[in-house]
């Protein structure tokens, strides 16, 4: 079993009777094959500089995680959305479109609180750049082991995917925490009104954040206050060193 040590953020009372928010930590047990491993929109290129030069200095720390989380027995979702066309042939892609049909639950009615962040002028903290699609595929940087693994953005295709194989627990990594990580089909909120329980990797993720914007931040600060928010509203969080831990401990009695 993998023992994951999830963060929540809630809000309690302290001896006072005043209001104070507190981190919560729970271990999580799951068996490796019971564990899903998704990557978020990975791109091989953004049209923010910003956020390009923050993804590749992730990267590495990612394809490292993803290659000790398959040889444990963890499912990898590889879901770069929009790219389905370069993946069409692949066995890996296809996978995700021969398994069997399951229809997902009528969504829990959980309302979406506002961010913490103003991202309204799309995020990019780096000057000139115009939104635009540039992306292709997947970064390279990431191993996709087309014998085991899975390549979708389609919310219903990753549900049926956890539901053939059983996956109890959904991991996220990726970009970016305040669009897509929270917004994509496949994502956070459409997952948790599934009821499906998912953990946020909070450390190998980033934000569109441009800190010319409320709250008038460092852009590390605006990143740190959307993984609070995400921790109070929508799911638990851990890091990458939390699951690579996990994933290195002798079992039981081992």
């Amino acid at each position: 079993m993998l023992s994951l040590p999830l963060r929540r953020r809630t809000l309690e009372r302290d001896g006072e009777g005043r209001a104070v928010w507190r981190e919560t930590h729970t271990l999580d047990q799951v068996a490796p094959e019971a564990c899903g491993l998704l990557l978020c929109d990975v791109w091989d290129r953004h049209w923010s500089r910003g956020a390009q030069r923050r993804l590749e200095a992730m990267v590495p720390r990612m394809d490292a995680v993803v290659r000790a989380a398959r040889a444990a027995g963890v499912h990898i979702i590889h879901a770069p959305s929009d790219t389905m066309a370069h993946y069409a042939e692949t066995p890996a892609r296809q996978r995700a479109e021969w398994l069997p049909l399951a229809t997902p639950p009528e969504p829990l009615p959980i309302e979406e609180p506002p961010l913490p962040i103003d991202d309204s002028d799309e995020g990019s903290d780096t000057e000139g750049d115009q939104p635009r699609r540039v992306w292709t595929r997947q970064h390279a940087g990431i191993e996709i082991d087309q014998a085991r693994d899975l390549i979708s953005d389609s919310g219903e295709e990753v549900y049926r995917y956890l539901q053939a194989e059983g996956i109890e627990r959904l991991l996220i990594a990726g970009v970016h925490t305040n669009m897509c990580i929270l917004h994509r089909s496949f994502a956070i909120v459409q997952m948790v009104r599934w009821g499906v329980p998912v953990a946020l990797l909070r450390d190998l993720t980033d934000t569109m954040y441009n800190p010319a914007r409320a709250p008038y931040v460092p852009h590390d600060e605006g990143t740190r206050l959307v993984i609070q928010y995400i921790e109070t509203f929508w799911c638990p969080t851990l890091t990458s060193g939390d699951l690579l831990a996990a994933l290195a401990a002798p079992p039981h009695g081992g």
